[in-house]
């Protein structure tokens, strides 16, 4: 994750709290797939703060942790 070089946090210690943008990344998908995943249920809804939506950075670790693994599934492409 890209620290933005404004803030007075140390390297060492991530925010709790993260932007749509960053709780993607943090996943490791786009926006677009990270809210199909917020929608069904697989990521978690963010808080409200004010007027900005902010994720439980713990709650995303959660949800990532429960995701099922790709054992067994197979990519149509690993045959050519």
């Amino acid at each position: 994750m890209i620290r933005n070089t404004t803030t007075s946090l140390p390297l060492s210690l991530a925010p709790r709290g993260l932007s749509r943008a960053q709780a993607a990344e943090y996943i490791g998908v786009g926006v677009t797939k990270f809210d199909e995943m917020v929608d069904d249920g697989r990521m978690p809804k963010p808080k409200r703060i004010d007027g900005r939506s902010v994720w439980d950075r713990m709650k995303l670790d959660e949800a990532f942790a429960a995701l099922d693994d790709e054992v067994g599934l197979r990519n149509e492409w690993d045959a050519l």
